[in-house]
């Protein structure tokens, strides 16, 4: 006989004892359920909820999930691999109790990232928050070098759709306009106070560019703390707008023309604490190892988009001269190019240098977007790659031989061309693991079968309210 006392080999070292005690005081303060979440490699967020009373039981057995989520499309419909996209088999779901969170935007519930690890208690080779935690802990023992990290939120706030499914603005003021914040006032407030609340720390939230468009930018963690926060901030700012009458899209585009949803990646690398993004003699203070790792971003890219911009709708986004980033170009402060330089203002440069990726969206497993993301860097560390000479102004401008003597190409332009760029990166798939790797593509593959012969417009509808 078993006993929450006798765990299987999934949980951690203390966990059944802190979960009992954590659903007896959540339990004590309101909370009825808790939501486990993850995210797919569609990049949809996937949840089960537990009673609170069950996080005990959950700490120790985990929570079923079947492990065919891994090739579900955004449509819910399922492609296959090797090894993944059956009917058969089990994973276990456990609770991160480290992030366990009581969700302001949602009385009466908390919220909990998961690691899904194998009915024996194995890692499961699918799971996006197991690998970009493999990733971050092998920079850390092979280099010495670890990570700090934010994903930018990007929505679009509509009123909530018809059976048309339309996208209709719920504010009508201007780009980074007063009117717009006043407009949406109360539930923008009503947001920075939840957010507040579950401890989430927000550097800044404005109007943006497109139609009904906001944008809300938080402090850098470590990754994987960052990708779950990317997770939650989204719940809480889905269930604040619900709660006032209002519907949200973190779509890659809203509607087929114009400015798109992003959700750029900031990253800078430090040893011992110290920002090897500033204080360097390299260009603009990197230091070697800095400028190593951003070449080697660049120089994977093209590869990076088909997990960074995951979706046909994110091509209806990667547009040139729409501050989307679709060049293999940097630049310090340079919006157009893919990777932009930030190096904070002087004074402040040794904590606030980094890193920005701009050909990303919300669409992406932040997970796996983020694990990438360093693999590649680590690739140029590994080889010391050395930047090329940086860009300034809008690459498009460049005359096709300026842009060919300089080494400046636009980024696929297609979900099929990034697939392709993402087949023949064996670093990249190398870093993701056969099992990952081979569900990108076959998802990939999946999305742009499902839209096969579909206008902008059509595109943009089809995804408009998956994210």
């Amino acid at each position: 006989m078993t006993t929450l006392a006798d765990p299987v080999p999934g949980g951690r070292p203390g966990d059944v004892e802190r979960a009992i005690a954590l659903s007896g005081e959540l339990a004590g303060r309101g909370v009825h359920g808790i939501v486990l979440a993850y995210v797919d490699t569609a990049g949809i967020g996937r949840v089960k909820t537990i009673p609170t009373a069950k996080l005990g039981p959950a700490a120790a057995w985990g929570v079923g999930m079947s492990p065919v989520f891994d090739t579900f499309l955004a449509n819910d419909s399922i492609v296959t691999t090797d090894v993944l996209g059956s009917p058969d088999g089990d994973l276990r779901l456990y609770p991160d109790l480290d992030h366990l969170v009581e969700l302001a935007g949602q009385p009466g519930w908390a919220w909990a990232p998961v690691d899904r690890i194998t009915q024996e208690g194995e890692r499961h080779p699918g799971c996006g928050r197991t690998f970009l935690r493999r990733t971050v802990q092998e920079a850390a023992e092979r280099h010495d070098v670890t990570f700090r990290a934010a994903v930018e939120i990007e929505w679009a706030v509509g009123r909530p759709p018809g059976a048309d499914g339309a996208f209709v603005p719920a504010v009508m003021g201007p780009a980074y306009g007063a009117t717009r914040q006043v407009e949406l006032s109360d539930c923008s407030a009503d947001l920075l106070a939840a957010l507040a609340r579950q401890g989430v720390e927000v550097d800044q939230f404005h109007p943006e560019y497109a139609a009904g468009q906001f944008e809300l930018s938080v402090a850098a963690l470590d990754p994987v703390a960052a990708a779950d926060r990317s997770v939650l901030v989204r719940q809480t700012i889905r269930a604040v707008a619900q709660r006032h009458g209002l519907a949200v899209s973190f779509a890659p585009a809203v509607l087929g023309q114009g400015v798109g949803n992003g959700g750029h990646l900031h990253l800078s690398a430090w040893r011992a604490g110290v920002n090897l993004h500033a204080g360097g003699d390299r260009r603009h203070g990197m230091r070697p190892e800095a400028e190593s790792f951003v070449a080697g971003v660049l120089a994977h890219l093209p590869a990076l988009t088909a997990v960074t911009a995951p979706s046909p709708a994110s091509y209806l986004r990667l547009r040139p001269s729409q501050w989307a980033g679709v060049f293999t170009a940097w630049g310090r402060e340079t919006r157009e190019a893919g990777l932009r330089l930030v190096t904070g203002t002087a004074g402040h440069r040794d904590q606030a240098a980094n890193l920005e990726v701009k050909p990303v969206d919300l669409a992406a497993n932040p997970y796996l977007a983020l694990g990438c993301l360093i693999a590649a860097g680590l690739d140029g560390l590994e080889s010391g790659a050395r930047l090329p000479e940086e860009i300034t102004g809008d690459p498009a401008r460049l005359s096709a031989q300026e842009a060919a003597a300089r080494g400046v190409r636009r980024l696929p332009t297609s979900l099929g061309e990034a697939v392709e760029e993402f087949r023949t990166d064996r670093p990249l798939r190398a870093a993701l693991g056969p099992v990952l790797a081979d569900a990108v593509i076959a998802v990939r593959q999946g999305e742009i079968d499902a839209v096969a012969g579909l206008d902008d417009d059509r595109v943009a509808a089809a995804y408009r309210w998956k994210y």
